[in-house]
């Protein structure tokens, strides 16, 4: 495990990329009514994971396990969904088709999302990601396209073929004159920590946030931050392989990072969203990277307990279980929070 503490807590990041950028969203109310009228969605539950705690020597674990979302496996079905859901309120929606790129559940949650409102999705997917996944989307009702080796291949491709007419370009990361669509996006994630922020009697002593382009961690620290206020230590935790957000803030400047692919495949994201960079860089107390080997400990270790995930999933399991979570300020009294954000694969 490689610690950053962060330099930028609680000013932020002054960098001109991000000046006209718009911080990530606390408040998930409008969400939260539009999926109150979904018959797919419901709350995700809180769970004890006190083995582990014993493990990491911590007091407690709780444990947000997404793996049952709208019956998608992932937090992502809160994202694209929530955007084309606003969409269809707005009477925009119907005979749309979508275009995005995905290296996982995003691509499930457009896919969903355009058939609940009549509209159509176009997913672009790297040679890399499995065909069982391509199947999953099909199945949602979505059109699969396979473009380049990489994910930022494959986003490069939805983004031109959004751009020469194709569709609406919905994507989960955000970029210089691309945030209004992602900030939504990452809206929808609020719901997830608004609900575990509801259900928990005492605040965690620290949350861990893992990140791919950061939506996800971004969006949770933000209603972290609006609902806990500072006390919460946050730790955003990435693959050894793509420290985007890491090598960022350590920058002090967006930086897009390269290295072999990881198999923490949903957090394999080499450039950070802007907007999550410019939430975190305020609102996270540390960034850490995992190595691979760390990753399949972790990983390994939550399904032995009983919460089996993916590495991209249990990464913050990986993190409170590394040797090098001494730097974290982890102790024996600390009340910890994670993320199981997707269900394993079958």
């Amino acid at each position: 495990m490689e610690h950053l503490a962060n330099p930028h807590r609680g000013r932020g990041l002054d960098h001109p990329d991000l000046a006209d950028v718009p911080r990530p969203s606390a408040v998930s109310g409008r969400t939260a009514a539009l999926l109150a009228r979904c018959p797919r969605a419901a709350e995700t539950p809180l769970l004890d994971a006190p083995a582990l705690a014993v493990e990491a020597g911590i007091a407690a674990l709780t444990v947000k396990d997404e793996r049952g979302r709208m019956g998608l496996g992932s937090f992502k079905a809160l994202g694209a969904a929530n955007v084309i859901a606003h969409d269809a309120e707005a009477g925009r929606a119907r005979g749309r088709t979508y275009v995005t790129a995905s290296a996982g559940n995003h691509g499930l949650s457009v896919a969903a999302g355009a058939a609940a409102f009549g509209a159509r999705a176009r997913v672009f997917l790297a040679e890399t990601v499995p065909e069982s996944f391509a199947a999953r989307l099909r199945a949602e009702g979505a059109e699969v396209v396979r473009a380049g080796a990489t994910y930022e291949a494959s986003m490069a491709a939805a983004e031109a073929d959004a751009g020469a007419g194709g569709g609406v370009l919905l994507s989960d990361s955000s970029w210089p004159g691309y945030t209004e669509l992602p900030h939504l996006l990452m809206e929808g994630y609020t719901v997830l920590m608004a609900e575990a922020v509801d259900r928990m009697e005492i605040p965690p002593d620290h949350v861990l946030l893992q990140a791919g382009v950061g939506g996800l961690a971004a969006a949770a620290a933000a209603v972290v931050r609006a609902r806990w206020g500072d006390a919460p230590t946050v730790t955003v935790v990435e693959p050894e392989a793509a420290p985007a957000l890491f090598r960022s803030i350590a920058a002090g400047a967006p930086v897009t990072t390269d290295g072999p692919v990881s198999i923490m495949g949903r957090l394999d994201c080499k450039t950070p969203s802007l907007i999550a960079l410019k939430g975190l860089a305020r609102d996270a107390d540390h960034f850490v990277t995992l190595t691979e080997d760390e990753a399949r400990h972790g990983t390994a270790r939550a399904a032995e307990a009983g919460l089996a995930s993916t590495p991209s999933g249990a990464a913050g399991f990986a993190a409170l279980l590394t040797p090098g979570a001494d730097a974290l300020g982890l102790g024996p009294a600390t009340r910890a929070l994670v993320i199981l954000s997707e269900a394993a694969e079958a």
